[in-house]
């Protein structure tokens, strides 16, 4: 009777990185556990990032870890995380996860929470009480929205569903309970037979997708909703303003009516796991030629061009794992942990995970959400 498709599938996880990093020191992927009754299962209390580490000729390149860890940084600011790590730990970890995992591109997911204090647990919506955790994962991660959306666009629709007013959670952090709003989005879209959904602010205004911003190109300008229309100040959005910038293309953060999407010349969306992708329909409505439109195709060129190594970005953007000094990480007290044991961190091999010799890890990533 309905659509079944979006209910059996995500993007498929071929190799998944054997250590995770978990308050300042590696351990195995399966000794990364999280008590049920931790305060993050109950009310959605955890920050976290998305970002791409792609292949290039110099080997594996972090693209603008900084910048995504400086949002790592200020969602937790936010959400009144207080802790110990800077951004030179985070930025640290992340480049030594990658080495261990000897993935030459790959997914890296840091996720602050509020864990559980076992001797003196507590329940309520209060977080103070709980003690927070700190995990950095990688794996390999495919096109988000499939391998032919890069060059053909994928259809999507216009959400049933808001997005988050300002005052009610704070659209600009990346928190988990922010994308309980998303799931909303992406399980309506799916399940009637699109690809993503396109959802609107409280006034009405375009905002953005499940887990990407979007642009509007009409008459060579390349516009995109701003941040006051509860959009995340995406680093792919800010890539994309910069790379129109450095192609003499207009571009213009304004309101966007929903009307003016099924007028639009071209349309696209951005983000870490959609990078950028076309949107060839809304709404069964053909936009522009009905596939990837020529001011779309050559920032998406720029894009991987840079993201392969093989174009200067305009700056900073590409963070070479193996020529990183290697950092050992340092021990700290099992206190700092979720559980009160201490991690195993030593004696972990540089090694990968295949779906053939642990299919139960690959599992549990599909359920993964990125922006």
């Amino acid at each position: 009777m309905f659509p079944t498709g979006g209910k059996k599938k995500d993007v498929t996880t071929p190799r998944i990185c054997a250590v995770v990093w978990h308050n300042g020191e590696f351990i195995k992927w399966g000794d990364a556990r999280v008590h049920v009754m931790s305060h993050v299962l109950h009310y959605g209390s955890s920050v976290f990032e998305g970002i791409r580490c792609y292949a290039t000729k110099r080997g594996p390149a972090i693209f603008r870890l900084r910048e995504h860890m400086q949002r790592f940084l200020n969602s937790a600011k936010i959400f009144r995380m207080d802790h110990e790590w800077t951004m030179d730990d985070f930025c640290e970890a992340s480049v030594e996860l990658v080495r261990r995992s000897g993935l030459e591109q790959c997914y890296i997911r840091p996720i602050l929470f509020r864990s559980l204090d076992e001797e003196r647990p507590a329940f309520g919506v209060n977080p103070f009480p709980n003690p927070l955790a700190c995990y950095i994962g990688a794996w390999d991660w495919g096109k988000y929205l499939g391998d032919e959306a890069i060059e053909k666009g994928v259809d999507v629709c216009v959400s049933s569903w808001n997005r988050l007013t300002p005052n009610s959670l704070p659209a600009m952090a990346k928190s988990g309970a922010n994308y309980m709003n998303s799931q909303l989005i992406k399980m309506e879209a799916l399940l009637n037979g699109f690809a993503g959904g396109i959802a609107l602010d409280d006034r009405g205004y375009v905002s953005e997708g499940s887990g990407e911003n979007i642009f509007l190109v009409s008459n060579d300008v390349v516009n995109t909703p701003p941040l006051s229309s509860s959009v995340l100040p995406g680093i792919t959005r800010d890539s994309v303003i910069q790379i129109c910038q450095e192609l003499g293309i207009a571009i213009k953060e304004r309101s966007i009516q929903r009307a003016a999407l099924y007028v639009a010349d071209e349309l696209f969306f951005s983000g870490t796991a959609a990078e950028i992708t076309p949107i060839r329909s809304v709404d069964h409505i053909s936009i522009g030629s009905g596939g990837r439109g020529e001011i779309t195709a050559r920032i998406q060129k720029v894009f991987f061009e840079i993201t392969s190594g093989e174009r200067q970005p305009p700056g900073s953007w590409l963070t070479y794992v193996r020529e990183q000094r290697a950092h050992a990480p340092e021990q700290r007290s099992a206190s700092a942990g979720d559980n009160g044991r201490q991690s195993e961190s030593k004696g972990v091999p540089e090694a990968r995970v295949s779906p053939a010799a642990a299919p139960e890890l690959v599992a549990r990533t599909h359920a993964v959400a990125a922006e």
